[in-house]
């Protein structure tokens, strides 16, 4: 499939296009016993259609709570978020969130009754046509052969590629995921990186990914919001794309890994954010 024409920084052919997902000076907070904690602060981006855009920053930057404020699940203190133009008031299956957790699935569930399940009883589809959905992503995903399996019988990653079936049958404008291979050993992890990529190359959905690691938003992004803590601003945008990055071993990928680590935490106390 062709990828649809979208902005990518005005400067590599791509024609100029409105984007599907706009955060727009966005403040967050949380109530906690005593307090109230701020999570971010004034952070604003563009989420283009058929865009792989990561959320990057160590912990307490505010990257999870702003994946729950595109969902739909917070509601922001300050500014505004807006899909297909129109402002995000809670959940809707036009956002489906993987979490990192393997508890999602109901374990008395098979692979392809929980698959079908949430694109059915959300008047999204029919029976018959959610089925037949359910059917077309487990294959997506390599399940077929234990489409009738419980979730107790899987592995963490075929738990995991369960999830994202599950999520791209509903047809998300935005698929989002929070740290979905964290949980995940290294091999497994960057295999799931690998059938990302390449279930992506096959859909072209549009992903909003949120990660601590470097080296994970490098494989799987094609623009990297990097997100200083307490609270969370804005540091820097980078385009991924612009370096060669064929290898994680490669010394283009090292030296893109160096760059970001050093806007992230070598220039931690710079005011404002920059962009590449």
């Amino acid at each position: 499939m062709t990828a649809p024409s979208r902005h990518v920084g005005g400067t590599n052919g791509f024609p100029l296009s409105a984007p599907l997902l706009s955060v727009e000076n966005v403040t967050l907070e949380y109530q906690v016993p005593g307090r109230v904690v701020r999570a971010t602060q004034n952070v604003s981006f563009d989420v283009w259609e058929a865009d792989r855009f990561i959320l990057l920053g160590a912990s307490g930057c505010g990257k999870s709570t702003l994946l729950k404020a595109v969902g739909g699940f917070i509601a922001p203190r300050e500014g505004r978020i807006l899909l297909d133009g129109h402002p995000v008031h809670g959940p809707g299956p036009d956002r489906v969130v993987v979490f990192q957790e393997f508890d999602q699935l109901p374990p008395w569930k098979t692979v392809r009754e929980n698959v079908a399940f949430p694109a059915r009883v959300s008047g999204h589809l029919g029976r018959k046509e959610a089925a037949e959905r359910a059917e077309h992503f487990i294959e997506k995903v390599g399940l077929t052969r234990f489409a009738d399996a419980y979730p107790n019988t899987l592995s963490g990653g075929m738990k995991q590629r369960v999830a994202i079936a599950r999520a791209l049958a509903m047809e998300p404008r935005v698929l989002l995921m929070d740290e979905p291979f964290a949980a995940l050993d290294a091999l497994t992890r960057r295999k799931m990186q690998e059938e990302l990529l390449a279930l992506w190359e096959e859909v072209r959905f549009t992903l909003l990914f949120v990660t601590h690691s470097i080296e994970e938003a490098l494989v799987v992004g094609n623009r990297i919001a990097l997100l200083s803590p307490h609270p969370g601003r804005m540091r820097a945008e980078i385009n991924s794309h612009e370096w060669d990055l064929t290898s994680g071993g490669s010394p283009a990928f090292q030296a893109a890994a160096n760059r970001i680590h050093g806007l992230l935490f070598e220039e931690a106390g710079a005011d404002g954010a920059s962009h590449e």
